[in-house]
């Protein structure tokens, strides 16, 4: 048995090169945002946040812009919100933090989250955006 590095390790070596290269994808819970933060390959690459159309994913992104400011978000806007209304979920406690970091789209939408402006403690998780929808969308703003 010899000391080779675990599979892991090299996964995660070999992704981080990559992705400064050409590009990555990077997908963890919330906790993990200041972590990521941190990852030095990521400083000066353009990074994409989608998460979910609620108090705490604006939250989430404002954190990441504090280590990432290039950071941008996908689909987090009124049109994706309110065009899966019927999907939409009850956020169990929304955040009234003042985020800084928001473009103004943003920060208006956030707002409108945080005054119940669409409904009480409205969430929609990214997992429910109806994907072929999403697809359409991201092409027709050449995000794909």
């Amino acid at each position: 048995m010899g000391s080779a590095p675990s599979a892991r390790a090299e996964a995660r070596s070999a992704s981080s090169s990559e992705a400064a290269a050409e590009g990555g994808a990077l997908c963890r819970s919330s906790g993990a945002v200041d972590r990521v933060g941190r990852l030095p390959w990521l400083l000066g690459v353009p990074v994409t946040y989608w998460g979910a159309l609620d108090t705490h994913g604006f939250a989430i992104l404002d954190r990441l812009r504090a280590w990432l400011p290039q950071t941008r978000s996908l689909l987090m806007d009124r049109q994706t919100l309110l065009e899966h209304r019927e999907r939409w979920g009850m956020e169990d406690r929304p955040t009234r933090a003042a985020l800084t970091r928001l473009t103004t789209d943003e920060h208006l939408l956030y707002s409108e989250l945080v005054t119940d402006g669409f409904g009480e403690r409205i969430r929609l998780e990214q997992e429910r955006i109806n994907w072929d929808w999403a697809q359409a969308r991201l092409a027709s703003t050449g995000d794909v």
